[in-house]
């Protein structure tokens, strides 16, 4: 039976993720960039000072909560954040890289460069069809803006409805998967291979004891945050993220400049084997297919831009203008993957371990999942292996907390505000599970929910492409422009008027 599951979902996953859902993504990606002018360039200094740009003026609106219920405009992308960045910016670019050689790199950077429009678009929409639950809080995703937009199309009501509901049970799914089990194994096993490997306290009816401790003090510690809602969770990530992050970056520029020599070396292999099939291979054909498909899925992984997972908290931000939680989105990719993934591909392309000539593996099968860590470890000693040790468990866990929202927020909108509070308790205890599980069957299903995911959520970005063109060349016309027009807010009249005394 087992077997059969496993043999079933290849099959499926074999397909979302393989040429058709890497096209659908890419090619979503490609027509909200062509539709909004090269947003992502043509304005490029605009968002840059409406996002992080805004950090840094006094009393910025970006840092502020207008009321309890809601969470800033920072808030809401270090959460998003949370969720994106994680083990995938890690291991994941390292075995990009390793499987699809330095070229995957580039094909990561094409990715994330149409993502970030698609990342705009989701936003723009989560915003302008979001609403206010029982508890006065903003709820809003692929769901709300499938329903009351694709919804409201001549002959799209029931269609649209089917797959607002189909989204969110995947994301219910997915959040446990991806969201919850697999990250716990991940931090379960990356703490006892870096930190208790001597340890051997044996098992209890099959089950092993170092993981049941490791496991219960997981469910503690993420249930003292994730059952303290969004506030507590934003807060958390608001201190957590930066911190993590700047300290990878920094760690990664030490390892930059160490081998600065090399630098020339390294972009010259990632531009030559995006486009040149890679010797050790025998030239065999298909190598540049490899690469390309390996820097597409390792960036749509890493950043999840297109499948609608990250809107879902940004539709909580106490921005009232679409456009501005959208340009948010577009930094989010930048940040995750130009940034993040790039400086984890300099580090392996730098170690050694890859042949910048060939752009194979120096050494024969080479462990991607830990090649970060042995690195770090050549440059820094044991103490670069337990800072990527500490650097993956944080990592991993922020991706729990921002995936128990996106589970709150989609079982919310099928069974209502009062079954949130099961589902968060039912959430934490099945943490424990993961710290325990040897199989991967979990981890590879919801990676498979996880994909069809974006099926119904691009759809719906495809289908309202006109009304994002249009929301945002109203942006354009009267806050760069300066001309005199009515401000596109939300599709309901009365949180329209609502925003409309915030804007002016």
């Amino acid at each position: 039976m087992i077997e059969k599951v496993i043999e079933i979902n290849k099959i499926l996953n074999d397909f979302i993720w393989g040429v058709p859902g890497l096209v659908l993504l890419i090619g979503t990606g490609i027509l909200m960039t062509c539709c909004t002018k090269f947003f992502q360039i043509t304005h490029i200094g605009h968002w840059f000072k409406e996002t992080i740009g805004s950090l840094f003026r006094k009393n910025s609106e970006s840092t502020k909560k207008t009321d309890k219920k809601s969470i800033s405009q920072f808030q809401a992308l270090c959460t998003a954040l949370a969720a994106t960045v994680g083990t995938g910016n890690i291991a994941g670019v390292a075995a990009a890289i390793v499987v699809g050689g330095p070229g995957a790199v580039f094909w990561m950077w094409i990715a994330a460069f149409f993502g970030m429009m698609t990342n705009y678009s989701e936003n723009v929409l989560g915003i302008y069809y979001r609403r206010k639950n029982t508890n006065g809080e903003w709820s809003g995703g692929a769901m709300y803006y499938l329903k009351d937009g694709l919804g409201i199309k001549k002959g799209f009501k029931t269609i649209a409805s089917v797959l607002a509901i189909l989204f969110a049970c995947f994301t219910i799914l997915a959040s446990f998967g991806i969201g919850n089990m697999g990250q716990v194994n991940k931090i379960t096993l990356n703490i006892e291979s870096a930190f208790l490997s001597e340890v051997e306290l044996g098992t209890i009816g099959g089950i092993p004891v170092l993981g049941l401790i490791i496991g219960t003090l997981l469910v503690i510690f993420g249930g003292l945050i994730i059952l303290g809602g969004l506030q507590r969770i934003a807060s958390f990530a608001e201190k957590v993220i930066p911190f993590m992050a700047g300290a990878y970056v920094i760690g990664a520029l030490i390892i930059l400049f160490m081998n600065i020599e090399n630098l020339d070396s390294m972009f010259a292999a990632v531009f030559k084997f995006a486009f040149t099939e890679r010797a050790a291979y025998g030239g065999v054909a298909g190598t540049i297919f490899l690469s390309m498909t390996q820097g597409f899925k390792r960036g749509v992984f890493s950043n999840e831009a297109g499948l609608g997972s990250s809107v879902i908290v940004h539709s909580a931000s106490n921005v009232r203008e679409p456009v501005r939680q959208g340009m948010w989105g577009i930094f989010e990719v930048f940040f995750d993957t130009i940034i993040i993934c790039t400086m984890t591909a300099i580090v392996v392309l730098s170690s050694g371990y890859i042949d910048l000539n060939t752009g194979n593996p120096t050494v024969a099968n080479l462990d991607d999942s830990t090649l970060v860590s042995r690195v770090f470890g050549d440059t820094f000693g044991i103490a670069g292996e337990m800072f990527i040790a500490v650097a993956l468990f944080l990592f991993a866990f922020t991706t729990i907390l921002g995936w128990s929202q996106y589970g709150s927020k989609a079982v919310e909108y099928l069974f209502g505000i009062k079954a949130v509070k099961v589902y968060k308790i039912v959430f934490v205890l099945m943490i424990v599970t993961g710290a325990i599980m040897t199989s991967s069957l979990a981890w590879d299903i919801s990676d498979t929910f996880n994909g069809f995911m974006m099926v119904p959520n691009l759809i719906a970005v495809v289908a309202l492409f006109p009304l994002v063109t249009k929301i945002t060349k109203n942006y354009i016309n009267r806050r760069i422009k300066h001309k005199d027009e009515k401000p596109m807010l939300s599709y309901n009249e009365e949180i329209q008027k609502e925003s409309e005394e915030f804007v002016k």
